[in-house]
């Protein structure tokens, strides 16, 4: 992702098969179904977000769909995104839970779909088949017209490899935690030499960084928040950033990261801070089926 380029929510990274993704998102991570979440999603793309991510773990599809759907804007210029839960891994459930997600959603395709976790070897010693089947699922949809790009979230270099080793589609995207205080660099990096777009949950840590005085020093250099300094420096470290707010002043806010550019030094203080605002989630910890924090 080309930083140079970036100049507005509306603006770009391509995708490995030249699908083109907005360059900032807007998460709806722990945004409860119903009213807030369909009010969210509205207000969010009338504030100028064209990039919506969801998952079906975290309950609010349906609302997300009545979002979208209000907001007026035209389907072909939104991006969505949602994910696939873990109990339905292989490949006939996850072709059909794709297609729940449509319909929960009100979509005929989807623009992303990931892997929400990895299978591992803790929940079964087949985990690198598993992964492979639950691939060809998402291979099957993406032939069958169904979904535009298909990716991966938080994958490690291990599980990663199987996939680009054996598949006839390659992961496109891997979504990571990433933020001051846990970037995950070598995970990052690995993606981004094999050609994935590494997009960021929690780029504010959950939020559990906002009141960080290190962070507020660095982000008054250049009057800003310390929301928008983390927004930024994952802009600069060519990492998607998927914001999330439920205040529509917030959202708009959390958008205004193109006019100012952290600089080297920064960077590097910024990339070194010891680990804090970490969620604490691993894939090798993942139980078989309740990680629907994230």
């Amino acid at each position: 992702m080309d930083i140079n380029s970036l100049h507005s929510l509306t603006d770009c990274a391509v995708l490995a098969n030249g699908v083109k993704i907005p360059c900032i998102g807007y998460g709806t991570w722990q945004t409860p179904d119903g009213e807030i979440a369909e009010n969210c999603v509205k207000n969010a793309i009338e504030a100028g977000y064209r990039h919506i991510d969801t998952a079906f773990a975290y309950g609010n599809e349906q609302s997300v769909g009545r979002g979208i759907k209000r907001s007026g804007v035209k389907r072909e210029d939104l991006f969505i995104t949602t994910k696939h839960w873990v109990t339905e891994r292989g490949y006939a459930k996850t072709v059909a839970a794709a297609e729940t997600s449509l319909q929960n959603l009100g979509l005929d395709y989807l623009d992303l779909y990931l892997v929400h976790w990895p299978c591992v070897s803790k929940i079964s010693p087949d985990w690198e088949e598993i992964n492979l089947d639950t691939w060809r699922g998402f291979e099957k949809m993406v032939k069958d017209g169904k979904i535009r790009a298909i990716g991966v979230s938080n994958y490690q270099p291990k599980h990663l490899e199987i996939l680009l080793n054996n598949a006839e589609i390659k992961p496109m995207v891997n979504q990571l935690e990433f933020h001051p205080g846990y970037i995950q660099l070598e995970n990052v990096l690995y993606a981004q030499s094999h050609g994935m777009l590494v997009e960021c949950w929690s780029p504010l840590g959950n939020g559990a960084i906002l009141s960080d005085e290190r962070l507020k020093n660095i982000a008054a250099k250049y009057s800003k928040s310390v929301a928008q300094l983390c927004i930024r420096f994952a802009l600069q470290n060519g990492v998607l950033p998927i914001p999330k707010s439920t205040n529509a002043d917030r959202m708009k806010a959390n958008a205004e990261v193109f006019d100012f550019e952290i600089s080297a030094d920064d960077m590097d203080t910024l990339k070194n801070l010891p680990v804090f605002g970490f969620s604490n989630f691993l894939p090798e910890d993942a139980p078989a089926d309740a990680l629907a924090n994230e």
